[in-house]
């Protein structure tokens, strides 16, 4: 599937999606970020159900994450855990990490993402979609990554590391004069005087790309012997709270795009289970073909031709030490979980 046509999209949205996997999660331990609404919330409910010794709901609201925790126990009878983080701020998701400590993590569900109409910066000093779609998972990932090692460790598995991207990935790529930017990529499209209006329309897909880059940049560094399998998912378009922040004419389109052809937050949370526990939902040498894969309906697919393409690769290694380099200013112990985990 490495080209993104119309038809392509269409037969994507109206393939029927099975039920959610079920499994056994006792003794586990999930987490799911932006899990107070929308796919994450689903997502969330789907692990409940199959009783983990802990469902970390992980958002930035606390009235929406109690909210959560409320609907989560009406519907399914399981007690969830809140804890607060928010991903436009690098300290928060510090904070959130460390108070995990050295607590095992079997799943984590990286979906915390927003798309945005204008550009504005964080108090970090980046572009606020970048630092929260890209940027802050690219944190938590690194930083629980001696969380999910710990869990694989004791209960002799494999921990899984889900990142929710999208399939408006295949609609961008990264071009020469950005690869040519002084700066770097990352830190030049939080650069107002490069971003643009027409440059910023395809933020969004860029930053899933770099979603799919960086599960797939982090499935090359870790050796064979690390046992954690990340992986970037497609929940497909739904209808949810994401396109909140964007102008009313393109709310409106979607709203569209949401009666002819929008799966629900729940069909869409199904691949997010699927990315955490597929292909078949037991654990073995056979998951390792998820490793770095994109899943998308229930299945595997090949992403966009230009992450495959070598020049793909290239860009894919930048942005994985560009990546490195900025969550290092943030974090001291990103540089030793690197250098302790990755090649």
């Amino acid at each position: 599937m490495g080209k993104f046509t119309f038809m392509s999209f269409l037969s994507e949205q109206w393939t029927r999606l099975p039920p959610p996997l079920q499994v056994d999660l006792t003794g586990k331990t999930v987490i799911v970020t932006g899990s107070n609404t929308g796919i994450g919330l689903e997502a969330a409910m789907h692990f409940a159900r199959m009783r983990p010794a802990r469902l970390i709901v992980a958002c930035r609201s606390e009235d929406k994450g109690k909210a959560a925790l409320e609907h989560i126990a009406q519907k399914s009878g399981y007690a969830a855990e809140l804890q607060l983080v928010d991903f436009a701020d690098f300290a928060s998701v510090t904070a959130f990490a460390a108070r995990l400590k050295d607590a095992p993590v079997d799943i984590l569900v990286a979906n915390a993402g927003v798309g945005l109409s204008n550009f504005s910066l964080t108090k970090d000093g980046f572009e606020q979609a970048l630092q929260v779609n890209h940027l802050s998972s690219a944190l938590l990932s690194f930083l629980l990554l001696p969380n999910l090692v710990k869990a694989a460790q004791e209960h002799k598995s494999n921990s899984r590391l889900a990142l929710v991207t999208s399939e408006m990935h295949f609609t961008t790529r990264v071009d020469d004069e950005l690869k040519s930017a002084p700066k770097g990529i990352l830190r030049t499209l939080s650069d107002p005087e490069y971003v643009t209006p027409e440059r910023f329309s395809a933020r969004y897909p860029e930053t899933k790309m770099f979603n799919v880059m960086f599960a797939r940049a982090l499935a090359e560094h870790l050796p064979a012997a690390v046992p954690v399998v990340p992986d970037s998912v497609n929940p497909g378009f739904c209808y949810t709270e994401l396109r909140r922040n964007l102008w009313l004419s393109r709310r409106l389109m979607m709203a569209v795009m949401d009666f002819t052809l929008g799966r629900s937050a729940e069909q869409g949370a199904r691949q997010l289970v699927h990315a955490a526990l597929g292909p078949d939902g037991k654990d073995g040498e056979h998951i390792q073909f998820m490793r770095g894969a994109y899943v998308s309906c229930n299945a595997v697919h090949e992403p966009s031709d230009f992450v495959i393409s070598k020049e793909g690769h290239e860009v894919q290694e930048r942005i994985w030490r560009e990546t490195i380099d900025i969550l290092a200013e943030a974090s001291p112990d990103i540089r030793r979980i690197v250098k302790e985990y990755c090649t």
